[in-house]
C-alpha cells in the first residue's frame, strides 16, 4: 500500500513515517501543497494524509480541495490542530473523507486509514442525498423534498456526520468525538439529547424519523432511497 504524507513538521513526518513503514505502508513525504501536487500527478496513491496548516499560500484545505476538482478521489485524513466543529466541517466541505485532532494516538490514526481503505475510491458529490433528505454542506442547508430545514450549528454537525456514513452503526462516543470539539469533557448523554432535537427538526418538516436507535449500542442513519 502507497500513502501520501503532506506534513511540512519534520519531526512530525519522520514519526509518521516509520510509523506507517511498521504497519506495512510505503510512505512518500510532501512537505507543502506544491510537493503533494507534483507527487499525486506523478504516483498513484491508495491514501493521503494531510496537515491542515501547510507553509505557503495553500493551506491543507486549499490542497484537498484543488485534490477533488482534478477528479482525484483517493481517501484522504486530515491532520489538524483545530478541533472546533466549525473547522472539522469545513474540513469535510473541502473533500476529505475523515479527520483527526492533534494531539493523537498513532493506533487511532491507523485505524482510521484502513476504514478508509475499505471504503475505496468512490466519487463524494458536493450534495448528500438519502432520498428526499438533501444536505448541503457548503451552502450549509437541509431541506426534506425541497423545503429547507431550520437547523443549529451542532444539529447541522450532526446530520451532516449521519449523512456521510448512512447504513452505519455509529456509536455515541464514536459521534462525540466527530461532532463535538476535541476538549468536551461531558458525558455521551449529550448525543442522545442532540439526536432528539435533530428528530424534532426533521419531523417538522415532515420527514420521517430516518435515525434508527439501536438499544445499548448506538444511532444509525436509515435508507431512505
Amino acid at each position: 500500500m502507497k500513502l501520501l504524507v503532506i506534513e511540512d513538521d519534520i519531526r512530525m513526518a519522520g514519526l509518521l513515517r516509520r510509523g506507517l513503514a511498521q504497519e506495512g505502508w510505503a510512505v512518500d513525504i510532501a512537505g507543502d501543497a506544491v510537493d503533494a501536487r507534483h507527487a499525486v500527478e506523478s504516483t498513484p496513491f491508495d491514501a493521503v494524509v494531510c496537515d491542515v496548516g501547510l507553509p505557503g499560500s495553500e493551506s491543507g484545505l486549499d490542497w484537498c480541495r484543488w485534490f477533488r476538482a482534478e477528479g482525484h478521489w483517493t481517501p484522504v485524513l486530515m491532520l489538524t490542530a483545530r478541533t472546533d466543529v466549525n473547522d472539522r466541517i469545513a474540513g469535510l466541505d473541502c473533500g476529505a473523507d475523515d479527520y483527526l485532532g492533534k494531539p493523537f494516538a498513532f493506533g487511532e490514526l491507523a485505524a482510521r486509514l484502513r476504514a478508509l481503505l475499505r471504503r475505496g475510491e468512490t466519487e463524494r458529490p458536493t450534495e448528500l442525498r438519502n432520498g428526499d433528505l438533501v444536505l448541503d454542506p457548503a451552502e450549509h442547508k437541509a431541506r426534506w423534498k425541497g423545503q429547507e430545514i431550520e437547523l443549529s450549528p451542532r444539529e447541522f454537525a450532526l446530520l451532516d456526520y449521519f449523512m456521510r456514513r448512512p447504513g452505519d452503526v455509529l456509536r455515541r462516543a464514536e459521534i462525540l468525538d466527530h461532532v463535538w470539539d476535541y476538549a468536551y469533557d461531558g458525558t455521551s448523554n449529550v448525543v442522545d439529547v442532540y439526536v432528539g432535537y435533530l428528530r424534532k427538526r426533521l419531523g417538522e418538516a415532515g420527514c420521517p424519523d430516518v435515525i434508527e436507535t439501536l438499544r445499548g449500542v448506538g444511532y444509525r442513519l436509515a435508507d431512505l432511497s
